[in-house]
């Protein structure tokens, strides 16, 4: 935690003690380390929260339009929380992020707050920004108090012993577990308690926002805190146990999908965290496969999260690998509308860019096959894919997605060498075997045997209207083979010294 802080104008009287909650990616009251901050103890003139809708910056970050209405459901719910415990949210609208300054700073003098308190967020664009608010609110005599909130441990509180970002997840989750070790485990905070009436009323909530109405039933994502918690407890009570042997088989309910909601921070990993510890009898590292496994996932989580800070080149559309800048990627407009749309011809390729064209959402399994898929067999630049998943992801979190797409890439940290390919049918015969979750989301081939579902022969995808394999698998992979390989090989050729630097 810091505070960016200046002396009250003595000219002028004492700012009445009134703290603002900045709300951003933290849409919650339970275990929200900034609201918890602002409301102990309660000030005498109570506590005001602030959302700011920036459709600019939703635009410029590639913010999905699901992904939004969650968001604006999100704060409806999050409204009437406060609104119980006399905290007002206030929204208000700041068409750039270089606007955002200047509208809260407005805010907190007409409300005369005196402190402003908020979670930080890490990539390059919203921490200047956040630094921007903080400047402009120290001119004003107005306290700012940031906390890391996003993640269990702050981005820089686990390094090696060199003190540097850790860059292999193995070695970064052992080491996080020391650290949380250290800081005397996971510990959550509970929800505010009333806090002194303000006189304040909250904002009305926008029902949409033009140009970002939602493709996707809003129904497949009831929204708020209420309903993540209940998705959370749900998750460990029935499915956590079973989650190591179930999380890689889409047509299971296997898994959480409790990613929406984490991105919008309707829950928090802490409470994440602290859900698989009571079920594992406390233990992090050992004890029941499914906790264990999925305490892993939620370390990749943080992980990338880390690298983002550390490494901030990964938000402006660079390799993390930077050799791996100068791939020359295909250029093929059509082979990627095909991607897009899920016409392929690959039955589990299409199949899963079909859910996630419909519902907002995709499973991490498919997220893997269909990225590789991509960079690999169609050899088309990952950040295409990156954004496009970004674009339509009701979940869509910079550093995950950043993270995942790298890696199915090659470019990026813990990157699976390049040879390391996937095979796209036979990952549909091991994570879909019977074809159940090609039959729900391909329908045409919904008639077809568990065998030929994943590779139907050609008379028989003419006869049903469904494409012909835009790419053949082993020319595709001796063609990345190719590319790489010259990679290392320029790599490894010794370069002049610049004389020009001395």
């Amino acid at each position: 935690m810091s505070t960016y802080r200046t002396l009250w104008n003595l000219s002028g009287s004492p700012p009445v003690p009134r703290n603002l909650v900045w709300f951003r990616s933290d849409l919650r009251i339970a275990d929200n380390s900034a609201l918890h901050a602002a409301t102990s103890p309660a000030p005498d003139a109570g506590v005001l929260g602030v959302f700011v809708i920036s459709p600019g910056e939703w635009t410029a970050h590639d913010v999905a339009p699901a992904r939004v209405d969650l968001i604006l459901r999100s704060l409806r719910v999050l409204s009437g929380d406060l609104a119980a415990r006399n905290i007002p949210l206030l929204i208000v609208t700041a068409h750039t992020p270089r606007d955002v300054p200047k509208v809260l700073g407005e805010l907190a003098q007409r409300y005369r707050v005196s402190a402003l308190y908020f979670n930080r967020e890490y990539e390059v664009n919203e921490a200047r920004r956040d630094h921007l608010v903080c400047t402009a609110f120290a001119g004003l005599g107005i306290d700012c108090t940031p906390f890391d909130d996003r993640v269990v441990l702050a981005p820089g509180s686990v390094r090696t012993l060199d003190d540097r970002p850790y860059t292999v997840f193995t070695p970064f989750k052992k080491r996080w577990f020391a650290v949380l070790s250290d800081h005397g485990g996971v510990r959550v905070l509970r929800a505010p308690k009333d806090q002194s009436p303000t006189g304040v009323m909250p904002s009305e909530i926008p029902a949409s926002v033009e140009g970002f109405l939602s493709p996707v039933d809003p129904s497949l994502w009831p929204a708020g805190e209420h309903e993540a918690i209940k998705r959370l407890r749900r998750f460990a009570a029935s499915r956590l146990d079973r989650y190591k042997s179930d999380r890689d088989h889409p047509a299971i309910d296997g898994t959480s999908v409790l990613s929406p909601y984490l991105a919008c921070g309707a829950v928090s990993p802490r409470q994440c965290l602290l859900a698989a510890l009571q079920a594992n009898d406390g233990l992090i590292d050992s004890g029941g496969p499914g906790p264990v496994q999925w305490i892993s996932e939620l370390v990749w989580r943080e992980f990338y999260t880390h690298i983002v800070q550390a490494f901030p080149r990964v938000c402006k559309h660079r390799a993390f690998k930077p050799e791996t800048d100068r791939i020359a990627w295909r250029e093929s407009p059509r082979d990627f509308d095909a991607w897009c749309r899920g016409d392929t011809g690959v039955p589990i390729v299409d199949a899963a860019m079909r859910q996630l064209n419909t519902t907002g959402w995709m499973h991490n399994r498919l997220r893997m096959i269909v990225a590789m898929y991509l960079t690999k067999d169609l050899f088309i630049d990952w950040r295409m894919g990156e954004r496009y998943f970004m674009r339509n992801l009701v979940d869509g979190y910079l550093a995950s997605n950043n993270g995942g797409w790298q890696w199915s890439a090659s470019t990026g940290t813990d990157a699976a060498p390049y040879f390391r390919i996937f095979n796209p049918v036979s990952q549909g015969r091991t994570y879909d075997a019977q074809g159940l979750f090609i039959r729900r989301f391909v329908p045409e081939l919904a008639g077809l045997d568990d065998d030929a579902i994943h590779d139907p022969p050609s008379l028989v995808r003419a006869r049903l209207g469904y494409s012909g394999v835009i790419a053949d698998h082993a020319s595709a992979r001796a063609r990345v083979m190719k590319a790489f390989k010259a990679l290392n090989a320029e790599a490894r050729v010794p370069r002049a010294p610049d004389r020009t630097q001395s």
